[in-house]
């Protein structure tokens, strides 16, 4: 079987229709030159990769991504897809209900067929490195990839969101894996790691009392003696005029859904 890898960039955006049309059309099983900036990652053929899914939150101000194909062409792939996000989304301006860094929020990268962990650990670190110099962006190493105990849990990383990030780069420990160490002025910064699947389950409850789906949260999410692998917040949506409990299921075969 191919060494295949699916990604899944959430991008600061679930608004603005033609930004994330923009975002998804590089992604969407569009053939590119193997010879680009990956020169390292792509010998000189023609690849392709398949957009499996999308979807936007306006609440949220968030778009999930998920698209598949060889290494290579993932990679340059995602490429394309941060130089269109760059592009497009201003963080000074950006809002939203979800917790965020960058206009490239997040790229997990998840081992199908033959590929394994350690080829998408080693995927995310390399795409980082190239990726914080080519576009003079500060990449963090998250889940599998993180080279700390304390990066390996997204929302630790992302606890100080875009407005904090500054600070939180210049406090000691907080400079990012590769990149500049100050935030990018519009995109921020992004985190890149390696991971198995997760399931991304959003509950709307009956109630717009936010502290109802924030008490639930706090109840079953992991780090606060809840439910094992499981992470949780609780948002108001406007939009919908409901409060949400926000997850992942980070391992359905310890935590499953029901």
């Amino acid at each position: 079987m191919s060494r295949l890898i699916e990604c899944v960039p959430n991008v600061s955006e679930g608004r603005r229709t033609d930004v994330v049309d923009a975002i998804a059309a590089v992604l969407g099983g569009g053939v590119f030159p193997g010879e680009r900036a990956h020169a390292d990652l792509a010998p000189e053929v023609t690849y392709t990769v398949n957009l499996l899914d999308r979807t936007s939150d306006t609440d949220h101000n968030r778009s999930v991504l998920t698209f598949a194909g060889e290494e290579a062409a993932v990679a340059d792939a995602m490429e394309s897809a941060i130089s269109a996000a760059i592009a497009r989304i201003d963080m000074t301006v950006h809002e939203g209900r979800h917790p965020r860094l960058g206009a490239v929020d997040v790229i997990p990268f998840v081992p199908l067929g033959d590929t394994t962990m350690d080829d998408c650990v080693a995927l995310a670190k390399r795409f980082g490195a190239h990726i914080g110099d080519h576009f003079d962006l500060p990449v963090y190493l998250y889940a599998a990839a993180a080279t700390r105990p304390e990066r390996r849990v997204l929302a630790d990383i992302r606890r100080s969101q875009f407005e904090g990030l500054a600070a939180m780069m210049a406090a000691p420990g907080g400079e990012p894996d590769f990149g500049p160490t100050t935030p990018h002025p519009t995109a921020g910064a992004v985190v890149i790691g390696a991971r198995p699947f997760l399931v991304a389950w959003n509950i709307n409850l009956e109630t717009q009392d936010v502290a109802i789906a924030k008490r639930i949260a706090g109840a079953i999410r992991e780090r606060d003696g809840g439910l094992p692998r499981v992470q949780a917040l609780g948002l108001a949506l406007d939009d919908l005029g409901v409060a949400q409990v926000s997850m992942n299921l980070l391992d359905t075969s310890i935590t499953p859904m029901w």
